[in-house]
């Protein structure tokens, strides 16, 4: 997954969670947010920034900017600082890419695949996959964004999320009815420990993530190669639960 053209910053603010304010070639400008998450822990003043630049291609829009990856400070590893990427669009591209390439690979399922479409509904639930194998297995996939680290270990949610929790509700729904189900926590950087639900932003949805494991669901998580331009998913990540 990569972006046509990127441009480096500063961070300066977040009035709101769909904009910022930061300081592009020594000029203070308003740019967009795609993540309507807190992320606090990424986003303070001074920090450096990197933007994808909509250009020419901007049309209506009312910003030129679009703020896309964080540079994270790391105590005590080398190197010492980790891109992060916060765009909230950017775990569904890169697993469709990884779906079709077969860079990610579903338990349960024969390769390749023959079908992959992005947002299926199902119920009361829109999830981000339908897949269907050679064999005419059908999967229902969610895909979460992880953004959230703390000394190695990466959390979901960052904010209580009822809608998150209706989701694998539904998979489990969806799992009593013949559908292979999966959630593919996407890891939007390198140089993690484990992943675990927050439980103590949201416990309802580590409840339901449990329940859901226990169920049959399939749990995946996977960190991802982050470049100021790109991010394509990574190595497979120890989930605890």
């Amino acid at each position: 997954m990569n972006y046509k053209k990127t441009k480096e910053a500063v961070f300066v603010s977040r009035p709101n969670r769909f904009i910022a304010n930061a300081i592009i070639d020594g000029e203070t400008q308003t740019i967009h947010v795609k993540n309507t998450g807190r992320c606090k822990e990424l986003l303070y003043d001074g920090v450096r920034i990197f933007l994808e630049d909509h250009g020419e291609e901007r049309k209506t829009r009312k910003t030129r900017y679009s703020l896309v990856t964080v540079e994270k400070k790391v105590s005590g590893t080398k190197p010492a600082v980790r891109l992060v990427n916060i765009d909230s669009q950017a775990p569904n591209r890169a697993v469709g890419e990884a779906l079709a390439d077969g860079s990610i690979l579903l338990p349960g399922l024969a390769y390749p695949l023959i079908r992959i479409k992005p947002e299926m509904t199902y119920g009361a639930s829109r999830f981000d996959f339908f897949v269907e194998d050679g064999k005419g297995r059908k999967a229902l996939i969610e895909v979460k964004g992880v953004t959230l680290e703390e000394n190695g270990i990466v959390r979901f949610p960052d904010a209580p999320t009822e809608r998150g929790v209706k989701h694998i509700k539904e998979l489990c729904h969806a799992l009593d009815r013949g559908f292979g189900t999966y959630v593919i926590f996407v890891i939007q950087m390198k140089g993690v420990s484990f992943f675990e639900p927050n439980d103590e932003t949201h416990g309802a949805f580590g409840e339901a993530l449990r329940e859901a494991y226990n169920k049959g669901v399939v749990l995946l998580a996977y960190d991802c190669n982050v470049t100021t331009d790109s991010m394509t998913i990574g190595e497979s990540v120890t989930i605890r639960l």
